[in-house]
C-alpha cells in the first residue's frame, strides 16, 4: 500500500503537486491486496490451505497466514516482496515460487506442476483457500503445447494489440490448469478470493479462471486466432491443439466460491473521493476503457481539452480499463506511456492541464515505469530536447521520450493489480 508517507515514489517533474500525489496515493491504497484480503475473509473451520496465484500473491498470502492457523500453503508470484508488503516472518514459513511474467517460462511450468500436486493432496472434508489476482495466467501454466510454442504464441498475441479476454480466451483452452481445470483437480471445498484485473470482472478471465467455469468454447478461440492470423499467421497452427474447458453446469462448481475482493472501479471511486477531498469537482468517465493506446490518448486528450470551457477549474476527470498496443516498431514503452505520447500534441501549450496514465501494479509493459505524465507544456519541453512526440509514437518509443523529460511515473511493483487508471486534471 502506498502511503502519504511515500507518495512522492509518484512523483516526477511535472507531477509534483501533493493534492495529486495524495489522490494517486488514495486510489492504490484502496485496492491494497493485503487490506482486501483481511477484510473478505469468511469464516471457516476445519484444515484450511492457502494456494495464492499472481502478482498480488506475497500480501495476499501474508493476510491469510496472519488471519488463520493453516495447515499447508503455496504462492507462485512474480517478486518475492513489492513496494508494500515486504515478506514477513510468518510468510517465510511459506513455500514461494516465482515465475515468468508476461512471456511464460521453465518456471511458470514448473509452478504450474507444483500446484497441480498441491491441490490434488486435498481430501474432501478440507477447504482450500485460493487468492487470485493478475498475472494468474503467465505465472502458472500447464501448457498442452511445449513451452517454446507457447512463448512463441503469448509473444505474437501481446505484439497483435489482442486484449487480455482475448489472449486468456486461447490461454484457457491450451492448459490444464486454466478454464477451471484446476477446480477438477482437488477434492476439497474452493473459496477464491480474487483481485480483479480485467474489465467487466468476468471470473474465468481473471488469471484464466482456474477455480471458474468457462462460458467460452473451442470455436471462440479458433475465432480468435483467425482475427489475428493476418498480422501473425504462424499462431494457426496452434489451433488444431485447443481443447474443452469446465461449463458453468458442471457440479464441480457446486462446491467453489468464487469472491472478487477488489477491482478498478474500487480504485477510481477511492480516487474521486480524495479528488473531492482536495476541493476538485471531479467526474468517473468508465471503468471499461479499452482500444489502442495511442487512439485512447488523443480521444482523452481531446475530453480534457473540451472541457476547460464547460467546467469550473480545477476539476479531475478519472478514467480505468485497460487499453493495448499493437506494435509497428522496436521501442521502447508500454500501453500507458504510449497513452501519455499520443496525448502531448494535443495538450500542446493548453496551460495547467495534466494527464497521467498509470498501471495500478507498477509495471507498463516490459518497463521499469508505471507509466507517464503528459501536460501542456510536454511538446515544448521535448522540442528543445530535439525529440518529436510524432517520430517516438511512430516507432513505439514512449520510455525514453518520458525518461528525457523526467515523467517517467516509477513506483516500483506496487503489489496490487487492476488494470489502469487515467487521470485528467486542470487545475
Amino acid at each position: 500500500m502506498i502511503t502519504e508517507m511515500d507518495i512522492n515514489r509518484c512523483a516526477t517533474h511535472s507531477l509534483n503537486d501533493a493534492r495529486i500525489l495524495r489522490i494517486l496515493s488514495a486510489a492504490l491504497s484502496a485496492v491494497d491486496p493485503y487490506r482486501t484480503v483481511k477484510n473478505h475473509l469468511p469464516k471457516m473451520d476445519g484444515n484450511i490451505y492457502g494456494l495464492a496465484i499472481g502478482k498480488a500473491a506475497v500480501p495476499m498470502m501474508t493476510a491469510l497466514a496472519e488471519s488463520i492457523q493453516l495447515s499447508g500453503a503455496l504462492a507462485i508470484s512474480k517478486h518475492a516482496s513489492s513496494a508494500s508488503t515486504p515478506l514477513s516472518a510468518d510468510f517465510s514459513l511459506i513455500p514461494l515460487l516465482l515465475s515468468g511474467h508476461p512471456i511464460p517460462d521453465a518456471r511458470s511450468v514448473h509452478a504450474g506442476e507444483r500446484a497441480i500436486e498441491f491441490v490434488s493432496s486435498l481430501k474432501e472434508d478440507d477447504t482450500l483457500v485460493c487468492l487470485i489476482s493478475g498475472g494468474g495466467s503467465a505465472l502458472m501454466t500447464a501448457p498442452l503445447i511445449s513451452l517454446d510454442e507457447l512463448q512463441t504464441l503469448t509473444s505474437s498475441l501481446l505484439a497483435s494489440g489482442a486484449t487480455i479476454n482475448e489472449i486468456n480466451t486461447i490461454r484457457r483452452h491450451l492448459d490444464r490448469v486454466k478454464g477451471g481445470w484446476l477446480a477438477r483437480a482437488t477434492k476439497a471445498k474452493i473459496i477464491s478470493l480474487i483481485l480483479s484485473d480485467v474489465i467487466g470482472n468476468p471470473f474465468e478471465a481473471i488469471a484464466s479462471g482456474p477455480t471458474a467455469p468457462d462460458p467460452t468454447t473451442i470455436e471462440d478461440a479458433r475465432l480468435i486466432f483467425e482475427k489475428f492470423s493476418s498480422s501473425q499467421p504462424t499462431i494457426l497452427q496452434f489451433s488444431n491443439s485447443l481443447v474443452e474447458t469446465l461449463k458453468p453446469n458442471d457440479p464441480i462448481f457446486s462446491r467453489v466460491q468464487n469472491i472478487i475482493i477488489g477491482d478498478n472501479k474500487l480504485a477510481a471511486v477511492a480516487a474521486m473521493e480524495q479528488v473531492q477531498r482536495e476541493g476538485f469537482n471531479s467526474e468517473i468517465l468508465t471503468n471499461e476503457l479499452q482500444g489502442e493506446a495511442r487512439e485512447v490518448g488523443v480521444m482523452l486528450a481531446t475530453k480534457l481539452r473540451d472541457e476547460i470551457s464547460k467546467r469550473p477549474r480545477p476539476f479531475c476527470l478519472i478514467a480505468g480499463g485497460e487499453t493495448t498496443v499493437t506494435i509497428r516498431g522496436d521501442g521502447k514503452g508500454g500501453r500507458n506511456q504510449e497513452l501519455a505520447l499520443a496525448a502531448v500534441n494535443e495538450l500542446r501549450d493548453l496551460p495547467n492541464v495534466m494527464l497521467i496514465a498509470l498501471a495500478t501494479d507498477g509495471e507498463d509493459g516490459p518497463t521499469d515505469a508505471a507509466g507517464a505524465v503528459a501536460t501542456g507544456e510536454s511538446a515544448r519541453r521535448a522540442n528543445r530536447l530535439g525529440l518529436s512526440e510524432a517520430d517516438s509514437l511512430s516507432r513505439n518509443d514512449s520510455y525514453p521520450f518520458f525518461e528525457s523529460l523526467g515523467d517517467l511515473i516509477r513506483t516500483h511493483p506496487t503489489g496490487t493489480n487492476v488494470n489502469d487508471l487515467i487521470f485528467l486534471f486542470a487545475m
